[in-house]
């Protein structure tokens, strides 16, 4: 069940972007993360990759907390979870469709000419 709080084209257009992609998967992978370490890992400037978490972030796709100095960011999980029923619905639809046309293929193809 889609979040209201979140909606469905938030999530897709942020997770539209391949840095930001990369982010929310190394979040996902390596669990909460300081902003500095999440910079190192790519070849863009710090405030650029803080522009993205903050993308991610009003996505509802990360989660950040302050800690001393430092700014943790981790995934939510949820959000995900949203974009997976999503697909689910949109690949049943499409693999029957796929399945229909390929029958009908099948019954159209005619003996060899």
């Amino acid at each position: 069940m889609l979040n209201k709080d979140r909606p469905l084209a938030s999530l897709f257009s942020a997770l539209g972007d391949p840095i930001r992609l990369a982010i929310v998967e190394r979040l996902l992978a390596e669990g909460e993360t300081a902003a500095g370490e999440l910079s190192a890992g790519f070849d863009i400037s710090a405030p650029a990759v803080s522009r993205h978490l903050a993308v991610l972030h009003d996505a509802g796709l990360i989660r950040r907390r302050a800690d001393k100095q430092r700014r943790l960011y981790s995934a939510v999980p949820d959000a995900l979870r949203d974009v997976h029923g999503w697909t689910d619905r949109h690949r049943a639809f499409w693999e029957g469709g796929l399945a229909r046309l390929d029958a009908l293929m099948e019954t159209e193809k005619g003996p060899p000419r």
